[in-house]
């Protein structure tokens, strides 16, 4: 039992609630007895209480003995450590005593070394002094110099270089008169040793032998001749071809590789690397932008290989900055300008020249695709006395030239000009300076605006203004102007995208901002002109055949037959909204944004007048009543298309006054008391009552009391 008890203990977490609970548990089942034992449950708990003292004792016993034992291994431990402690103390104490004789043997060295190089250095110096002159008294003695076998031996190069640098900087200092021959035949010497110098660093290099390469460069730097040892380095390595005809590809891989080697050849690599890089923009960058930029007969060849090449000389320069020491910072930008100098001088002229004869050529090419001559625009006048007299006098004095429903206007065209006017732009942003851009991203955007605005749309404009038929005509309007209109905004738009990305970055924050901004306004403004008006035009155009075809085709007995009818729609109003119906569809099309809805009001309210005015003049019994009515359904249906809440209410009201045609006398107050009519102004009502054909029957009457009053 003990040991159960002990597992019970030994879980994680031990609870005694729980404990308890299964002891508890445990008795009942125990006993085998429905009924609940408090006797045997409390001798159980006694029981259990005397076993676990029992475990106490035996569990406190056994804590003793581990208790004792560890104390015996803590002091077993102790002692060990105090040995250890006396040993590294003794360790110690003979570590000094070594340092201080390695110190005292160590200064009696340094004394003894001292002593050897104070007596070795005067002898050393001594016997290099006495080499030097045995060597100057062969320079010195008449005649021809006596070769001696350190100059003629190459594997003695170093040490000849280091002898005839000395003498060469002895006989400076030498009388030129008495020494003159000496002082030549040195420097004699002292140059083909220097080039034999150059020469075997250039064989070195060729074997890129790092090493010997290094130690050449170190002795040549005592020369008057390093320079030229950098020269034959530069000159060598440009030697080959960068990368086939394009020369950017191997332009930074070729500099990062021989980055490395100047780091470890010279001593001062950025020097060598400015110059590294200088003669290559100097002779080969400069050689082959001239060679690219010599033909500028094809004008707009020339400016993309300008553009090219300025932009990835720019890119180069940015990469290769990492290479460039601090004090030349701006140098690259420098030698960049340098190069393409005498390029950007014209730049603005041809750029400018060139985008003209383009833009001149694609609308020449259009035009002559068209099979059309431009001519002069100046039929306003003529066209407003055509329209007076055919109005006053109903003569149509002249033919309407539509051009066979072609609107002159080109989106390829437009997408084409704003393209080469993009790449102009795209190229005056770079190639440019500060203080120019403004303005010649202003001239770009005038040639722009008089080729693609003035000379192609506003031209398209004015064809389409004359083009739009008179009102009044009994034949239905053939009309083009909606999809003029169309490709205008179109055109517009795609204008408006190009500005926005490509000149107003240009002139943003600049004086010429103003300038371009009221340009642009005044621009607007007039093709805005131009489209209102001939929208209105081409509207007064349907709603007059509308008013025409109404007055000729509408019969008195549509309205006031003689006999029963069915009650159907008349035809001459079928006929107006069947015409009408693709009219609105081709508006919807054509026009955009706010303006469509303004559009679209005004052709429903001019419907509206031209219908409310026609049905003035009619006569009305109660079967031409119910046809005015199927009539004013079928406009109804009709002028939902506009999606205009006004129109709607117009039509609405109209439909109330027609009602008024149609009711009993008797009901007429209650009618014109209604939630549509109630408003109106009594003379509107009483016009329409005073239609009906029973009108002077029902005047006398009390039912029209307060209507016709």
């Amino acid at each position: 039992m003990l040991s159960q008890y002990m597992e019970e203990f030994e879980q994680e977490p031990f609870e005694v609630g729980e404990f308890i609970e299964r002891l508890t548990w445990r008795t009942n089942n125990e006993l085998q007895n429905s009924e609940f034992s408090p006797v045997a449950l409390h001798d159980t708990f006694i029981q259990t209480i005397k076993d676990l003292k029992i475990l106490q004792e035996k569990q406190q016993g056994k804590c003793e003995r581990l208790e004792e034992s560890l104390r015996q291994e803590k002091e077993s431990h102790a002692k060990k450590i105090s040995k250890l402690q006396e040993r590294h103390q003794t360790a110690i104490d003979w570590f000094g005593q070594l340092d201080e004789k390695i110190n005292s043997v160590a200064g009696k060295i340094m004394h003894l070394g001292e002593q050897l190089e104070n007596v070795n250095t005067p002898r050393s110096r001594s016997v290099e002094a006495q080499k030097l002159l045995n060597f100057m008294s062969e320079f010195l003695a008449a005649g021809p110099v006596i070769v001696n076998d350190i100059f003629t031996d190459a594997a003695r190069l170093s040490e000849a270089a280091d002898v005839i640098q000395k003498l060469y900087a002895i006989s400076q200092d030498l009388p030129p008169g008495k020494f003159a021959e000496s002082k030549r035949k040195i420097e004699k010497k002292y140059d083909e040793v220097e080039r034999r110098l150059i020469e075997e660093f250039a064989t070195a290099q060729k074997s890129e032998d790092i090493e010997r390469m290094k130690a050449l460069a170190q002795i040549l730097s005592q020369f008057k001749g390093y320079a030229q040892c950098v020269d034959a380095y530069i000159e060598q390595s440009q030697m080959q071809p960068y990368s086939g005809k394009d020369i950017f590809i191997g332009i930074v891989p070729l500099c990062k590789h021989h980055y490395e080697i100047i780091k470890k050849v010279f001593a001062n690599p950025q020097q060598v690397m400015s110059k590294f890089i200088l003669n290559i923009y100097q002779l080969k960058l400069h050689q082959y932008a001239m060679t690219k930029l010599e033909d500028k007969k094809d004008e707009e060849k020339y400016l993309r290989t300008l553009y090219e090449l300025y932009s990835r000389t720019l890119k180069l320069s940015t990469d290769l900055q990492i290479y460039m020491s601090t004090i030349d910072d701006d140098l690259l930008q420098k030698l960049t300008q340098q190069i393409f100098m005498k390029n950007l001088a014209s730049y603005a002229e041809m750029e400018t020249k060139c985008l003209t004869a383009k833009c001149s050529s694609e609308l020449e090419k259009f035009y002559a695709s068209k099979k059309h001559q431009k001519t002069q625009t100046t039929k306003g006048f003529r066209r407003n006395m055509e329209v007076l007299i055919a109005t006053r006098a109903n003569i149509n004095i002249a033919a309407i030239e539509d051009y066979g429903g072609e609107t002159f206007l080109s989106e390829e065209l437009a997408i084409n000009m704003l393209q080469e006017a993009k790449a102009a732009l795209k190229r005056c942003r770079l190639l440019s300076t500060e203080a120019e851009l403004p303005a010649n991203a202003i001239k770009l955007n005038d040639i722009l605006l008089r080729f693609l605005m003035h000379e192609h749309v506003d031209y398209a404009l004015e064809l389409g203004l004359q083009a739009v038929p008179l009102a009044e005509g009994k034949v239905f309007p053939q009309l083009y102007f909606f999809d003029v209109v169309q490709k205008t905004n179109i055109i517009v738009h795609l204008l408006d995208k190009l500005c926005n990305s490509s000149v107003i970055p240009c002139v943003s924050n600049t004086a010429k901002y103003s300038d371009y901004v009221f340009k642009k306004r005044i621009l607007m403004e007039q093709i805005e002109t131009k489209l209102d008006q001939g929208l209105d035009r081409s509207i007064s155009a349907v709603i007059g055949w509308v008013k025409v075809y109404l007055q000729c085709e509408q019969k008195k007995t549509d309205y006031k037959p003689e006999i029963d009818v069915d009650t159907i729609s008349s035809a001459a109003c079928l006929q107006v909204v069947q015409s009408l119906q693709p009219v609105i569809v081709q508006i919807k099309k054509c026009v955009d944004g706010e303006n469509l809805q303004n559009v679209l009001t005004e052709f429903g309210t001019r419907l509206h007048r031209v219908i409310y005015d026609h049905l003035q003049t009619m006569q009305f019994n109660t079967a031409g009543a119910m046809c005015a009515i199927c009539d004013v359904n079928e406009y109804r249906k009709c002028i939902r298309e506009l999606d205009s809440a006004l129109v709607t209410q117009l039509f609405d009201i109209l439909h109330a006054l027609c009602n008024l045609l149609l009711v009993k006398p008797q009901n007429l107050q209650e009618v014109c008391t209604g939630d549509t009519l109630n408003y109106l102004d009594k003379s509107v009502v009483r016009q329409f009552i005073q239609l009906r054909t029973d009108f002077r029957v029902i005047k006398n009457t009390n039912y029209l009391k307060g209507i016709i009053e």
